[in-house]
């Protein structure tokens, strides 16, 4: 059978059980079962097959999974994150879209804890989106931010995510998880430009309101006490990873002590709490886990049967710049995201990319982050993007799912003119990575 033939039942096979709402992991490890059982023959297929799925689970780089959700659950259900968006609130004075700049600047400390961007969204779209709109803040001015905030915890490490796709691609997880705190950065800033720039222009989308006066002796108090033990969070699992002193497993770990240390000194560390917090980390970890296990199976096939020598040599022989097809690759996988979850496009895909990818003479870790960033556009991609019923869920009832689809739009141009930055700058996100 000819490599392409392969390579679109294969693909095909895939979009029509995720079609019929069959759970991801269940279609990976159905199609993964019968391509050992049909490509490789019968019993020999199957015996490789449970091979393959020990080795793939059993990996020491997949640990942080489990360990950066359970930090982020236990962040959300202990209410700490509340506490943290009190204090920020009190820096932010009357700037303007005082509630959307905090929004964003809460997200992105949350996003530096929890690794979760389900976690991130809901959170915010909790304690902000009732709170702006009862203040008179338009729908734009109001759900966007907390969209596009809650996303940024795919990029800014820990990010759960980011683990997968680097177990996946075989991807430095260390490397990958610094490699966003920069581009996650650019990120946030350009959406509190967007918010000031736009509520300069229209003071109407966020009216302006009159705040209690307090002094910066206390604010600093409070900063320390609420925000401070957070910062020590982040400082130990990324300066730990970026020092070398830890893996990101090890770092993940000490993080953990950290959040349940906090958690503790608050008086928030309940049973309620923590049975929460690990039947969250849970479900994460056993759907990412059980994709996973038909992963290195997926990869193997596509070899066998030639679809990945076949996709490589056809990328390298068209007659245009090698940068042009990593553009058409986001563009792949811009359009996928309208209509499949992260853990179907990173499967669908970057088995199939990653070696062209390579062959190009591009880093891998570059790579990971430009899918990183478009899979977090995906997130909030009408029709089907997950935060975006995350938000309706949490939303009063007038809110409807084209409010949201405006409101949502501006911040996906942010993410593009970010991904375009480090299209164009790869130092942007290479730069730290090359330092560790």
């Amino acid at each position: 059978m000819d490599w392409w033939l392969s390579l679109s039942l294969f693909i095909g096979s895939l979009v029509f059980m995720f079609a019929t709402g069959f759970p991801v992991a269940f279609c990976f490890l159905l199609l993964t079962l019968f391509g050992a059982v049909f490509v490789w023959g019968g019993e020999a297929g199957l015996h490789q097959y449970i091979l393959n799925m020990f080795s793939s689970v059993s990996k020491f780089s997949l640990l942080p999974i489990p360990m950066f959700v359970f930090l982020g659950e236990l962040l959300f259900q202990a209410g700490i994150g509340s506490k943290m968006l009190d204090v920020l609130d009190k820096w932010f004075g009357r700037f303007p879209g005082r509630l959307s700049l905090l929004t964003v600047g809460g997200s992105t400390t949350f996003s530096a804890l929890s690794g979760s961007t389900l976690a991130t969204t809901a959170m915010m779209g909790s304690l902000m989106l009732p709170d702006m709109l009862r203040r008179g803040y338009k729908k734009p001015m109001s759900i966007g931010p907390i969209v596009g905030g809650g996303g940024l915890a795919m990029i800014i490490p820990p990010s759960a995510i980011a683990v997968f796709l680097a177990s996946v691609g075989d991807i430095s997880v260390g490397k990958l998880l610094i490699a966003g705190i920069i581009p996650g950065l650019i990120m946030a800033s350009f959406y509190s430009g967007y918010v000031m720039i736009r509520c300069l222009i229209q003071p109407d989308l966020a009216p302006a309101y009159d705040v209690a006066p307090m002094a910066t002796r206390e604010k600093i108090v409070a900063t320390v006490k609420y925000v401070l033990p957070a910062g020590l969070i982040v400082i130990m699992i990324l300066g730990f990873i970026f020092a070398g002193i830890a893996t990101p497993t090890e770092s993940a770990a000490t993080g953990v002590l950290g959040a349940i240390i906090i958690a503790a000194c608050y008086g928030k560390l309940t049973w309620r709490v923590v049975k929460k917090s690990l039947e969250g980390a849970l479900k994460i970890t056993v759907m990412s886990f059980m994709i996973v296990a038909g992963a290195k199976t997926f990869s193997q096939i596509l070899v066998f049967t030639g679809a990945t020598r076949g996709l490589t040599e056809l990328a390298l022989n068209l007659p245009v710049p090698p940068i042009v097809t990593v553009i058409g690759m986001q563009l792949i996988v811009i359009l996928m995201g309208c209509f499949l979850d992260v853990f179907g496009i990173i499967m669908m895909t970057l088995p199939i990319y990653l070696p062209v990818i390579i062959s190009l003479g591009y880093d891998p870790v570059w790579y990971g982050l430009l899918m990183l960033i478009n899979i977090q556009m995906a997130l909030s991609t009408p029709p089907f993007g997950i935060l975006l019923f995350i938000i309706k869920g949490v939303a009063p009832p007038d809110v409807t799912m084209v409010d949201i689809y405006k409101a949502c739009f501006p911040f996906l141009l942010c993410d593009t003119a970010s991904m375009s930055l480090c299209l164009v700058f790869p130092s942007i996100v290479l730069w730290l990575p090359n330092m560790m």
